[in-house]
């Protein structure tokens, strides 16, 4: 497994497997990793030549200070999930000033009013903040397929909105959602 924590590295050595005709799937996550996105992975990985991961807990999609700082962290651990499933996987763990600059702020995108209803209705500009750390990653590294699980079919359903609105060449597959044995959606803040 190669752990890259800053993009430039990352985007030089992407742009070397891409010369070289590779196929790319990339699995964006916040980390807290749990079946749901281990699915999200092994999917990625039988459908593409190699994988990349990345583990951001994005700030600019929390409205809410607090749940920031209550989110679940433990790097080391998705690490050892991820490797469980193979060493062949690229993993991205940046810090918000490698995605973000000195800035850390949401670009603001036209959601076509998906981030109006929902749970967009209580989380204001949580969306925003989603579609602009998912769109520097797929501008940035240019993954042909980018993995997403149904479970979040909002975030879902937005994301294929910016990838059509912006004429992104990265194909989004909206995954299945995994399930406890109660039949609760897996989540990181089960």
């Amino acid at each position: 497994m190669l752990v890259f924590r800053d993009n430039s590295t990352l985007q030089n050595h992407l742009k070397n497997l891409k010369n070289n005709n590779k196929i790319i799937g990339f699995v964006p996550t916040m980390g807290a990793l749990h079946n749901g996105h281990l699915s999200l992975v092994k999917k990625s990985i039988f459908q593409n030549d190699l994988t990349v991961v990345s583990i951001f807990i994005n700030p600019t999609q929390f409205d809410d200070k607090t749940d920031l700082e209550d989110y679940p962290v433990n790097i080391d651990e998705d690490l050892r999930l991820i490797g469980e499933i193979s060493n062949d996987i690229i993993v991205y763990v940046p810090k918000a000033n490698d995605v973000y600059g000195n800035i850390v702020k949401s670009e603001n995108f036209d959601l076509g009013g998906l981030d109006l209803v929902m749970e967009g209705e209580k989380r204001e500009g949580h969306f925003q903040g989603v579609a602009t750390v998912v769109t520097h990653f797929l501008k940035t590294f240019s993954p042909d397929h980018a993995y997403f699980g149904e479970k979040d079919f909002q975030q879902l359903l937005i994301i294929s909105h910016i990838t059509r609105s912006l004429k992104l060449k990265t194909k989004v597959v909206g995954c299945p959602t995994i399930r406890e044995s109660n039949g609760l959606a897996m989540s990181s803040r089960n």
